[in-house]
């Protein structure tokens, strides 16, 4: 069984995290693969690169991050 994902106050870079919709602080935290046609293609979607996402407790709205490298 999967663990339960918890809804908590986020840090980036030193900054809290607050929901540019609603301007709440509390998020869920989940990995997204970037996928690209190509990689699909040839079936080698694990080698995308990957996001962070933040979805915001009170009102769903996604906030991605993702590496420079």
């Amino acid at each position: 069984m999967a663990d339960t994902p918890t809804s908590k106050k986020r840090t980036i870079k030193g900054h809290e995290l607050n929901c540019t919709v609603c301007k709440n602080d509390t998020f869920w935290e989940r990995e997204t693969l970037m996928n690209t046609p190509k990689m699909s293609f040839f079936n080698l979607d694990w080698l995308n690169k990957k996001a962070q996402n933040y979805i915001c407790d009170n009102c769903g709205h996604v906030l991605w991050f993702m590496n420079k490298n």
